[in-house]
């Protein structure tokens, strides 16, 4: 068995094979399907990865690697004839460097554990999403992770100063550098952000960190059309100078969803209203930064900027307000079968794009639930749809309907997931025929086997 290559160089506890796979599975919500693979390596060193790169190119074994399997496209699925690197031995945080406000970990740590680590530093990395508990930092980057704070402090590309990577025949690319300006020709390390895994294997990154903000201040608010809820996102940004942090939308009907299942969810405010926002603001002065967030939305609902208001009077109270938007179980375990969209869109066009989707899919036979909510500070809308049947005819009538209009407006079909297997064949919506084909080049120069999460994206 092809498995066997791998014993010189990783000790028997490191290797994962025949019947134990069946402990294994390709994503966390499909942890009941047994992983297909010839066998699972669990790599501890970048000098480990690329023993294993060297082997497999050699031996023309394509390869996967597994993190947190959080991802949402298929990007970290397998048919069986593919070595799975997992991450999950690469878990050191090897530094925190508070001069330079950097922290240098390897790619299986998981984000939740950076935020703690920060956080015990007097520090922050702003990166922030539903899934920080199980999602790695390495395929994070592979993805270029957007999640809640993108409104001020960027994707995940925008976090990063240095990285490893392993390319597909073993060689390692190292760009550590803890500095922020360096325009000393190309980028490399951009080449594996974003690239799902198809380029080569992230197994280590410099993040960039940011002084720990010293107050939190957060808000629900109502609306009853969306030109006032992009009027808003203008005010509280312009008077909170720099401090508006979150900028998060919920459709009325997933926000009663969201928030009629349990008291831990309970609705801040009734549902009256067809637009729900979830502001967060990080500042400096805890005191004077309530009182001035309090104080603009007073302001709002005296000039008719906003019809309701709800503040979080408490660090529970925020909590309580974050977990309603991050929860999306609160939607999918009331769903017979889901189908999940992560699309981007110029903010204006938001309001009649998800209406006219909301009339369209509600006319196709066998779907039964339409939920909409996302970052609308960046454009970015998640849809989940609720369906009867796992019909593939259906499938593609619902992609279709939320995809097809995206490119007369210059939308995307991903925001923040990536492509992966699922959206395929809806990348031609958002990329020009040159790109692809540019794409296309990267990708045979660097993986001229195409070893590298074969099947991916193209």
């Amino acid at each position: 068995m092809s498995f066997n290559l791998f014993e010189k160089i990783l000790d028997p506890s490191q290797i994962v094979s025949g019947q134990e796979l069946e402990s294994r599975y390709h994503h966390i919500w499909h942890m009941d399907e047994p992983l297909k693979a010839i066998c699972l390596l669990m790599p501890a060193s970048t000098d480990e990865v690329s023993s294993i790169m060297k082997i497999c190119y050699e031996h023309n074994l394509p390869v996967v690697v597994h993190g947190g399997l959080t991802n949402l496209v298929g990007s970290t699925e397998t048919y069986g004839n593919e070595v799975v690197i997992s991450t999950e031995r690469l878990n050191s945080i090897e530094e925190i460097d508070d001069s330079s406000r950097t922290m240098t970990v390897q790619s299986g740590v998981i984000l939740e554990h950076i935020h703690e680590a920060a956080a015990n530093n007097d520090l922050l990395f702003p990166l922030n999403f539903g899934a920080r508990g199980s999602a790695q930092i390495g395929g994070i980057i592979s993805t270029n992770a957007g999640g809640l704070r993108v409104l001020k402090y960027g994707m995940t590309r925008q976090l990063i100063l240095g990285l490893e990577a392993v390319m597909v025949d073993g060689t390692i690319i190292s760009s550590m550098k803890k500095i922020i300006k360096d325009n000393s020709a190309y980028d490399v390390k951009q080449l594996f952000i974003g690239s799902e895994g198809t380029l080569g294997i992230v197994t280590k990154a410099i993040l960039k960190l940011e002084e720990a903000p010293k107050s939190r201040n957060a808000a629900y608010i109502g609306f009853n059309n969306y030109e006032n809820v992009v009027a808003f996102l203008k005010y509280m940004d312009s008077n909170l100078a720099g401090k508006l942090s979150g900028f998060e939308l919920i459709w009325r009907n997933s926000y009663e969803q969201m928030t009629s299942v349990s008291n831990a969810v309970r609705p801040p405010l009734p549902y009256d209203y067809n637009y729900y926002v979830l502001i967060e603001a990080l500042g400096s002065h805890p005191q004077n930064d309530h009182a001035e967030f309090q104080s603009l939305l007073e302001d709002a609902i005296e000039q008719d900027r906003i019809l309701d208001a709800v503040m979080a009077q408490s660090p529970s109270d925020i909590e309580w307000f974050f977990r309603i938007r991050e929860d999306v179980n609160n939607l999918v375990d009331f769903m017979k079968h889901d189908q999940h969209f992560d699309i981007s869109l110029p903010i204006p066009f938001i309001g009649d794009y998800i209406a006219d989707r909301y009339q369209s899919l509600a006319q196709i036979d066998g779907v039964e639930q339409i939920y909409a909510f996302g970052h609308v500070a960046d454009g970015n809308i998640h849809f989940m749809i609720g369906k009867s049947n796992l019909n593939r005819d259906l499938k593609k009538k619902i992609d279709h309907c939320i995809y097809d209009g995206l490119k007369a407006i210059g939308g995307s079909v991903s925001a923040e997931h990536g492509i992966g297997t699922h959206k395929k064949d809806y990348l031609n919506l958002c990329r020009t025929p040159e790109e692809i084909v540019l794409m296309k080049a990267l990708k045979l120069t660097m993986d001229p086997k195409g070893l590298l999460n074969p099947g991916k994206i193209f």
